[in-house]
C-alpha cells in the first residue's frame, strides 16, 4: 500500500481549539504528506482457531523506510477529519468509541494496520490502478475523510463488520489531495475481518463507493477484489493433498518429490499471484489448532511473502512506487489474535517478534501512545 506524507504543517487552527485538537490536527496534516512511501506488495489472510477465535496476518512492503512505530489510540480521542480542502478539521470530526492499537507512519496518528478493543481486525493495502474517491463539493466536507483515514474510522467507531458497511454508507471519502504524490488521494483499500469471522474489503472504484463480502478472506493490491475472487477457479486442480504417479501404458511416472498438489501454485510478487498463493496457503492450515496455536501458522504462511532485500527494484516512474523507486523489502509483518487480545509485529531489521497484549492498555488515556519496535536483534542461549 502506498501512504505518502511531508512535513507540512502551514495549517492554521482557530485559537478557540483546545490543545488536544491543535496536536491531532497537526499531526495528521503531517502525516498527509510524507516524503513518497510506496507499500506495494501487501497480503493478508485470515485463520479460524478451533476454539472459536482468529488470527489475522499482513505484510507491509515499502520502496522507502516507513519508520513505523505501534500506536495505543484511547477512547474518547477527538479525531479532526480531513475535508476537500486537505485540511484536518474541516472534515468529518469524530470523537473515537473504541480503543484500537496498530501501525502507524514516522510517529504519526494514522493507523495503516490495526485492531481494536472488540475484535475488529484489518488493513489499508496499496491499489494505485484501481482506487478513485467520490466527488465531495465544499458544502459536503464536514461529512467526508480523507482515503488515510478510513482505517481508524474503522476502527475507532464500529465493532463488526455490519456496522462498518452501515457507517461507511453514511459519510464520504473525499479527494483530498496529497502534495509529495503528484497532488493526488492516497490510493488504498481496506480489509477487515471481525470477531465473528465475518470479513469485507471496501475499495472506491470510479468515484463509488464498494463494499464486497469476502467468504475467503484473502486480500492484497490490484486489481479490484472482485475480478481478484473472479481468478480463483483457473486454479481448481490445486490441493493440499499429493497427487497419485501417472501410469501410461503400463509405465509409471512418479512425481519428482512431495508437493505435487500444489503445483502450478503462483510463486512470484504480483499481485494476483499472491492472492492465489495466500489463498491456497491459509486454507491449507490445519483446523484442528487453538486460535493460540494459529499464530504459529500465520508466521509460517507469512514467511512465503517476505521479499528479500533486491527482488524488487521499483523505478520511479513504477505506479506502485510512489515516483521515488528504491528496492522493496518486507517493511513489516504483523499477526493479530482477536480473541486473546494479542497483536504481534515483526519489523525487517531483525527476526525478533514483539507482542502487543491490548487487554493491559488504558482505554481512557486522554492522548494517543507510541512504542518504538525499533529493538536490536536478539537470540535464545542455548549455552
Amino acid at each position: 500500500m502506498t501512504i505518502v506524507i511531508r512535513l507540512v504543517v502551514t495549517y492554521q487552527f482557530s485559537k478557540d481549539l483546545k490543545m488536544i485538537k491543535k496536536i491531532f490536527a497537526v499531526s495528521l496534516a503531517t502525516s498527509l504528506a510524507l516524503s513518497p512511501i510506496a507499500g506495494n506488495a501487501c497480503t493478508s489472510f485470515l485463520l479460524k482457531g478451533n476454539d472459536g477465535g482468529y488470527v489475522y496476518g499482513r505484510t507491509m512492503e515499502f520502496g522507502l523506510p516507513l519508520k513505523s512505530q505501534l500506536i495505543v489510540i484511547p477512547r474518547n480521542y477527538q479525531a479532526l477529519g480531513v475535508g476537500v480542502d486537505s485540511k484536518p478539521g474541516s472534515g468529518l470530526n469524530w470523537k473515537t468509541k473504541y480503543a484500537a492499537v496498530g501501525m502507524n507512519g514516522l510517529g504519526l496518528p494514522v493507523l495503516v494496520d490495526g485492531m481494536n478493543e472488540k475484535g475488529l481486525i484489518g488493513g489499508l493495502l496499496n491499489a494505485p490502478n484501481t482506487a478513485e474517491y467520490q466527488k465531495v463539493s465544499p458544502a459536503e466536507s464536514a461529512n467526508s475523510i480523507a482515503s488515510v483515514q478510513i482505517l481508524m474510522y474503522a476502527l475507532t467507531n464500529f465493532a463488526t463488520v455490519n456496522e462498518v458497511k452501515a457507517g461507511f454508507e453514511k459519510i464520504k471519502v473525499n479527494r483530498s489531495i496529497i502534495p509529495s504524490f503528484h497532488n493526488q488521494s492516497a490510493p488504498v483499500r481496506m480489509t477487515l475481518h471481525d470477531a465473528q469471522g465475518k470479513s469485507i474489503v471496501i475499495e472506491y472504484l470510479k468515484g463509488d463507493l464498494v463494499i464486497t463480502d469476502n467468504p475467503v478472506t484473502v486480500m492484497t493490491n490490484d486489481p479490484a477484489f472482485r475480478e481478484q475472487l473472479n481468478t480463483i477457479g483457473n486454479y481448481a486442480n490445486l490441493t493440499p493433498v499429493e497427487k497419485n504417479p501417472i501410469v501410461i501404458n503400463g509405465a509409471t511416472y512418479s512425481p519428482p518429490s512431495s508437493g505435487s498438489g500444489l503445483h502450478g501454485l503462483p510463486g512470484d510478487y504480483l499481485s494476483p499471484s499472491r492472492f492465489i498463493r495466500a489463498l491456497f496457503l491459509s486454507k491449507s492450515a490445519p483446523t484442528n489448532l487453538s486460535t493460540d496455536q494459529q499464530t504459529h501458522t500465520a508466521w509460517h504462511i507469512l514467511g512465503s511473502f517476505d521479499i528479500p532485500p533486491g527482488a524488487i527494484s521499483l523505478p520511479a516512474t513504477n505506479a506502485y512506487g510512489g515516483g521515488a523507486g528504491g528496492v522493496e523489502i518486507t517493511e513489516w509483518t504483523v499477526v493479530a489474535d482477536s480473541k486473546n487480545m494479542k497483536y504481534y509485529v515483526k519489523m525487517f531489521e531483525t527476526t525478533n517478534v514483539q507482542a502487543f497484549d491490548m487487554k493491559k492498555i488504558d482505554f481512557n488515556a486522554k492522548e494517543v501512545k507510541y512504542f518504538d519496535l525499533n529493538k536490536p536483534q536478539s537470540y535464545i542461549s542455548i549455552n
